[in-house]
Order: C-alpha cells, then sequence, then structure tokens
C-alpha cells in the first residue's frame, strides 16, 4: 500500500554505472535494462520508491542510458499495435512503467562516484529530504524496508541507512557501520561509517546496503568532501562527517533489514534473484518449480 510522508516526496536513482561485471550483454544495454523474468532490475526499484510514497524520482544517468528513458515513457507505436490486437494483458504491462511515476533525468558526466552522483542531485532536491535507492538492490516489495526508513527519518530527524548484518569475512565489500542499540530492535544509531574495511579493523558487520534516507545537509559535506577510496567522492565519507557532528545535519540511524534481498549486480545472485521470483509467480511458479525439482534431482543423481 503507497504511503504519504509529508515532506520526503523525491527519491534519487543512480544508474550512471558501466555494468562491467556483465559484459558483454552491457555493451549496448544499459546494466539496470536487464530483466528479472519479464521487468528490467530499474523498474522494480522504481516500483518500490512509488510503494514508498515516493513518487517524484530523479535517475542519474550517463552515456548509453537512453534505453532507461525510453523504457519510462510512452511507446503509442507498441500500444497501439496492442490495441488493435485486443491484448489488454500486455497492453496494461507496457503501459505500467510509463505510469509509475513522475520521472526526471540528469547526467553525470563524469564518473566520480557514488557521492558525486547523488551531489548530481542537489538541483532537483533542493532543501528537502531525499531517498537514495541504488539499482543493484532489488528488495522484495513483501518486506518494506524504504517504508520503514521514512518513518524513522519522520520521527527522529537527520538520515537513514539501510544495514544488513554480513559474514565478516565479507565486509570489506561494503561500507560499514559502527552502531549504538535504540529502544527498537530494528533501529541502531550509527557512530561512524567506514567504506570497505579490512575484516580485521570492521568496526561491526553492519553493512551499508542500498537504500538511504539523507538530509539536505548530506549535499553542502558532499561538496567539500575529497576523493576517496578507490579515487572517487565517496557518499560513506559524507555521512560519518553526519554520523559525528549531529549539529551538521542531524543524526544518522540505521534499520538493520533481515529480510529478502537480491544483488542484480552480481551474475550468481542475479540468477538467483530471478530464480526466486519465477517460482514466486502465479503464472509462471507451478509449473517451473515442477521442471526445477526435477532438475535439481536428475541433476544430484548424476553426481
Amino acid at each position: 500500500m503507497t504511503q504519504s510522508h509529508i515532506g520526503l516526496s523525491k527519491a534519487v536513482i543512480p544508474a550512471a554505472g558501466l555494468g562491467t561485471r556483465f559484459l558483454p550483454a552491457t555493451k549496448a544495454t544499459p546494466k539496470e535494462m536487464l530483466p528479472v523474468v519479464d521487468k528490467p532490475a530499474i523498474q522494480y526499484v522504481v516500483e518500490e520508491a512509488v510503494g514508498a510514497g515516493l513518487s517524484d524520482v530523479l535517475m542519474i544517468t550517463g552515456r548509453n542510458k537512453r534505453p532507461l528513458e525510453d523504457h519510462f515513457d510512452r511507446n503509442y507505436e507498441l500500444e497501439e499495435a496492442l490495441s488493435r490486437k485486443g491484448d489488454t494483458e500486455r497492453l496494461g504491462r507496457v503501459q505500467e512503467s510509463s505510469d509509475l511515476a513522475t520521472m526526471h533525468y540528469v547526467r553525470q558526466g563524469d564518473p566520480r562516484g557514488l557521492g558525486h552522483a547523488v551531489l548530481c542531485a542537489a538541483p532537483h532536491v533542493g532543501d528537502e529530504p531525499f531517498a537514495v535507492l541504488l539499482g543493484d538492490d532489488l528488495i522484495d516489495p513483501r518486506d518494506p524496508l524504504l517504508s520503514r526508513m521514512v518513518d524513522v527519518r519522520a520521527r527522529e530527524g537527520g538520515s537513514v541507512v539501510a544495514l544488513m548484518e554480513v559474514d565478516p569475512a565479507q565486509v570489506h565489500l561494503y561500507g560499514c557501520a559502527a552502531v549504538e542499540t535504540t529502544a527498537d530492535s530494528d533501529v541502531v544509531r550509527v557512530t561512524g561509517l567506514v567504506e570497505k574495511p579490512d575484516p580485521a579493523e570492521a568496526p561491526s558487520n553492519y553493512a551499508v546496503i542500498g537504500r538511504y534516507v539523507l538530509d539536505p545537509a548530506v549535499f553542502g559535506i558532499l561538496r567539500e568532501t575529497p576523493p576517496g577510496r578507490g579515487g572517487e567522492i565517496q557518499l560513506t565519507d559524507a555521512l560519518q562527517k553526519l554520523a559525528t557532528d549531529e549539529n551538521v545535519g542531524g543524526p544518522v540511524h540505521g534499520v538493520v533489514f533481515k529480510g529478502r534481498r537480491y544483488d542484480t549486480g552480481d551474475r550468481a545472485d542475479y540468477l538467483r534473484a530471478i530464480v526466486r521470483l519465477a517460482c514466486e509467480r502465479e503464472d509462471l511458479g507451478p509449473e517451473f518449480r515442477t521442471w526445477l525439482r526435477r532438475y535439481v534431482t536428475e541433476e544430484m543423481q548424476s553426481l
């Protein structure tokens, strides 16, 4: 169910990455347009934003990303063809993406990191809190993470990040948070952040995943943030400033997520996402699960 949150209506989706892990498929096709069953990954992300009440969506794009704009635009020729055939089911699917949200686009230009991509949203966002959703992270709609984060922001102010407990050996792949507990079992106070730390030096095993609700004060910090790890402007570095100086833009809290998340930026997890979502579809699931059980059984017997 769509929720309304006063003061928070804008979502920013960075989508300028090159998708090198999926080459050659992404040589001419944006990685965000790779299908997860029969919808591109990016549509799931926009649907999540809209489901949390954020209907004003700004996508940060780059070269060769025009298909993203086309996907969320009207396709009159296709719609007319489907209408003439009386194919109302497919017509509805085609129109769904163009009716989802008010879409805006801006190019990042130089690929200078996530912090720089977020900074590109400043003219559009202005002096309002806003959400950031990374296109590689798909959150199952039955686990409303973003809505919970928006609620925490409304109550606590400042910024809110999504956290997930990971194996300590994997913490070097993420931004990592130092935290303090609060009265809510799924909410922590973030006291510091480190981008991709060595496991031996990580402050916890709470990893930052791709959902943020940010105070607009982050823009001023990002403008003054020098390139960090990898020579890029890191959003984690700006959040570290917010976490350690509440006077700048309020506190930073974390919502600890224990639901279903799919990392479509990883090839193996991308395949798992397709299998899990296909299995749960009413129109595909029964037949696909039957085939999958038979396939797995045959493979196990051949070992």
